[in-house]
């Protein structure tokens, strides 16, 4: 018997929280749904996001006040191998949304397996792909 998983909640290391949170907030439109101090606005070490289904925990990497002056180029040069697929049944509105917000977004294009997807870069350099099936007239040519 397999074991009974119902979600999964991704949890990403941020380097400035605050940073993190007004785009996955306040671009994105997540909910905040709980953080490690509710009397810190912004400032926090942990919270816990939702938009839709997805589920996302951000961790900062360094306490606030540890926090060097820039992260360490290395250190986020490997985020862009961890991608983020979100289920978004209309990346086209995804896509105007984001370049509404002035997010500098490329247009979303079709995959040989048949998924119409859109892809941005968050503050620390993490893929996310919104995604959806393409219809028969998206789908690409053989």
């Amino acid at each position: 018997m397999a074991i009974d998983v119902r979600s999964v909640c991704t949890l990403v290391l941020v380097f400035d929280m605050p940073t993190s949170l007004k785009f996955y907030r306040d671009v994105l439109g997540f909910g905040v749904i709980a953080t490690s101090d509710d009397d810190a606005g912004d400032d926090v070490d942990w919270c816990y996001l939702r938009l839709g289904k997805a589920e996302l925990m951000l961790n900062g990497m360094y306490e606030a006040d540890d926090r060097p002056p820039r992260p360490d180029k290395a250190r986020n040069a490997v985020h862009s191998d961890t991608c983020l697929y979100f289920s978004c049944p209309d990346v086209d509105a995804a896509y105007r949304h984001l370049r509404a917000k002035g997010i500098a977004v490329k247009e979303p294009t079709v995959a040989t397996y048949g998924m119409k997807q859109l892809y941005v870069l968050d503050p620390d350099g993490y893929n996310l792909c919104f995604q959806w099936e393409a219809t028969p007239r998206e789908q690409p040519v053989p």
